[in-house]
């Protein structure tokens, strides 16, 4: 009986640095999201890259300076909206 708590104990501490880990990694990737937006206005799509952190739960990871982590986030220019 005592081991069934040591062991049911032990799953649920691994069982909260999962979630730990979880939530820091998709915490950092909507972070970044954040900070292509600031960077980037209104030619990033801050929203797409959210959703895109949460799909995949963390595991990707938007880089502001690696034009190909973030290209699926760029919109196109409008040449007819350029400010000269």
């Amino acid at each position: 009986m005592a081991s069934n708590k040591i062991i049911f104990g032990l799953f649920f501490l691994v069982l909260i640095s999962f979630d730990s880990v979880y939530s820091n990694t998709l915490g950092i990737c909507v972070k970044n999201c954040a900070q292509c937006k600031r960077m980037y206005g209104r030619y990033f799509n801050g929203e797409t890259c959210a959703k895109m952190c949460i799909k995949f739960k963390g595991n990707f990871i938007p880089d502001c300076e690696d034009i190909g982590s973030i290209e699926p986030f760029l919109n196109k220019i409008d040449n007819n909206n350029i400010d000269y």
